[in-house]
C-alpha cells in the first residue's frame, strides 16, 4: 500500500492533479488530531494504537502495511509543519519501547517486520540551504528510527512544482 500524508487543505491536494485511488491511503489534517501527550499507552495500555481516539489511533498499524510513504510539507526552520511533526509522535507505536544500539546509535526496536520506503517532499518559497541540510538530516533521522529501507528529500518553492514531482 501507498501512503500520502500531507499538510495541505483538500483543494490544494487536489491542485497537484493527484488521482485519488483505493490502493493509495491519503491522511490529512481533519482538524481533529491531538497532540502526542507521551503517555506511553501507546506502548504500555493498548500495545500499538494510541490510547487518544481520534481518527488517528492506528498510524502504527497503517505504517506497518505501508510499502511506499510520501509527505508533503511544508519546511518550517528545516522541519515538518506542526501537522506532519504530530502524524509522526503518533506513529510511535510502530515502534516498540524497548532499545537497540545499530552503528554505535541508540534507536527503538521494530514493532513490525516490515519497512517502507520513505520520500519527503517540502514545500515553500523562502527555504534557505540551512533549512535544506537540516531537513535533510531529520528525514535520515526519521528513516533510521522507522526502519525506512531509504530516503529520498525534495525542495520545492511551491505547491506547482510538488505536483510536477507527483505525477
Amino acid at each position: 500500500m501507498k501512503m500520502i500524508v500531507h499538510d495541505l487543505s483538500e483543494e490544494e491536494f487536489l491542485s497537484l492533479g493527484h488521482n485519488p485511488s483505493k490502493e493509495i491511503m491519503i491522511i490529512s489534517d481533519n482538524g481533529k488530531i491531538h497532540n502526542c501527550i507521551g503517555c506511553y499507552g501507546c506502548w504500555i495500555k493498548t500495545p500499538g494504537i494510541c490510547v487518544m481516539k481520534d481518527g488517528y489511533q492506528n498510524m502504527g498499524a497503517l505504517l506497518s502495511k505501508c510499502d511506499e510513504l510520501t509527505i508533503i510539507s511544508k519546511c518550517i526552520y528545516g522541519s515538518y509543519s506542526p501537522f506532519i511533526r504530530n502524524i509522526w509522535d503518533r506513529s510511535m507505536s510502530y515502534l516498540l519501547p524497548y532499545f537497540v544500539t545499530k552503528k554505535g546509535e541508540t534507536h527503538h526496536r521494530n514493532r513490525y517486520a516490515h519497512q517502507f520506503s520513505l520520500s519527503v517532499h517540502f514545500y515553500g518559497d523562502d527555504i534557505t540551504e540551512a533549512e535544506m541540510a537540516t531537513a535533510r538530516k531529520l528525514v535520515v533521522a526519521n528513516s533510521k528510527n522507522f526502519y525506512s529501507i531509504g530516503n529520498m528529500v525534495y525542495f520545492h518553492k511551491d505547491l506547482q512544482a510538488v505536483g510536477e514531482a507527483l505525477n
